[in-house]
C-alpha cells in the first residue's frame, strides 16, 4: 500500500466516524443563529444517544477509489474498522492507542488517541459546540450539512457532516484536507447499543514484543 493510500484511509477514518469531531469555522459557535445552534446540538445528541454502534461503510478516496468495510464503536474510546479484502487495513482503538495494521506488509503504525480527532467522536460525551468550530450550517434536500474544524490547530483540514434530522442519524461525512482533497465515508446498516466482544478492541501496545513498531504523533504526521 502506498503512502498516499494509507494516508487516505487514515483521513477517512478520522472523518469518523467517525465523524463528529474535526472542523473549520469562520464564526465562533456563539455567533450561530438559534436554528443553526439547535441543529448542531441535535448532532451532538445523536452521538450521545448510544454506547455502541456497528454497521457498514463505503469510502471514496480523492482519486475516486471505492473501498468498503465494517465498523464497530464502543464508547468511550474504542473502535474497529475492517476494510473488505483485498484492502489490507484494519484500524483499532483501545481507548489509548489507535493501531493501523497493514496485513499485506505485516506492519503496524500507532497513534495516541489523544492526538487524533477521533478522541472527540469517541468521547464519553460529545459536544461539537464546545470541541469544534462550526464553519457553516446548510440545509439541502431535507438534510443538514455541517462543516466543522478542530479547535486544536494541530489537527488540519475540515469535516463535513451530512445528517438526517428526521431519522436522527448520521448519513455521511467528508474529510477535506489542507490541499482540498476529499475523502467521503457513507454509513449504512447501522445498529446501536448491541453487545460487542471487548477482544475486538485489543491493541498490542507500541514497544511490546521483540521489535518496536512505528509510533506516529497524530493523523497529520508525515508518513515514513
Amino acid at each position: 500500500m502506498t503512502t498516499h493510500t494509507r494516508r487516505t484511509a487514515l483521513l477517512g477514518l478520522a472523518a469518523l466516524l467517525a465523524g463528529a469531531a474535526l472542523v473549520n469555522a469562520t464564526a465562533p459557535a456563539s455567533a450561530l443563529g438559534q436554528a443553526d445552534a439547535q441543529a448542531v446540538a441535535q448532532v451532538s445528541r445523536f452521538f450521545n444517544s448510544f454506547k455502541t454502534m456497528s454497521g457498514e461503510f463505503t469510502q471514496i478516496s480523492p482519486r475516486g477509489r471505492v473501498s468498503t468495510g465494517k465498523l464497530i464503536i464502543a464508547k468511550p474510546g474504542r473502535m474497529r474498522f475492517e476494510y473488505t479484502p483485498p484492502h489490507p487495513l484494519v484500524i483499532v482503538s483501545d481507548g489509548t492507542w489507535v493501531a493501523i495494521r497493514n496485513n499485506a506488509k505485516d506492519k503496524v503504525d500507532y497513534y495516541p488517541l489523544s492526538k487524533t480527532p477521533l478522541k472527540m467522536v469517541l468521547a464519553e460525551r460529545v459536544d461539537l459546540m464546545r470541541d469544534a468550530t462550526v464553519k457553516k450550517v446548510q440545509r439541502q434536500d431535507g438534510l443538514l450539512l455541517i462543516t466543522l474544524q478542530a479547535k486544536d490547530k494541530g489537527v488540519p483540514g475540515e469535516l463535513l457532516l451530512v445528517f438526517d434530522p428526521q431519522r436522527n442519524q448520521l448519513q455521511q461525512w467528508t474529510v477535506i484536507d489542507p490541499q482540498g482533497r476529499r475523502t467521503t465515508i457513507t454509513l449504512s446498516s447501522l445498529s446501536f447499543n448491541g453487545r460487542v466482544n471487548p477482544k475486538l478492541f485489543k491493541v498490542k501496545r507500541p514497544g511490546d514484543g521483540p521489535r518496536r513498531r512505528n509510533v506516529k504523533q497524530n493523523f497529520g504526521a508525515r508518513q515514513r
